[in-house]
């Protein structure tokens, strides 16, 4: 499929049709992964990796421990 470049601001930019988009499960705003192959002159696009879903970087989880023991009584005097 034969698409333009565009100017988009101070930079330039390709759009993707919806179709493909769906396809790919991709929405405004997700992130994408963008290669370059020099030795075909190829650039591709595809979704990020998803990290999967349970996972929890442990820093994170270490600072919501932190907040939690920090306002335990207020968040208690707010569940009531």
């Amino acid at each position: 499929m034969e698409r333009k470049i565009c100017p988009i601001g101070n930079s330039q930019g390709v759009s993707i049709p919806k179709e493909m988009l769906d396809k790919l499960r991709l929405h405004v705003g997700d992130g994408v992964d963008v290669e370059v192959n020099e030795k075909s002159k190829k650039i591709t696009i595809g979704p990020m990796e998803r990290k999967p879903r349970g996972i929890i970087d442990r820093e994170f989880a270490g600072q919501v421990d932190d907040f939690i023991k920090k306002y335990k009584p207020a968040l208690k005097a707010l569940a009531k």
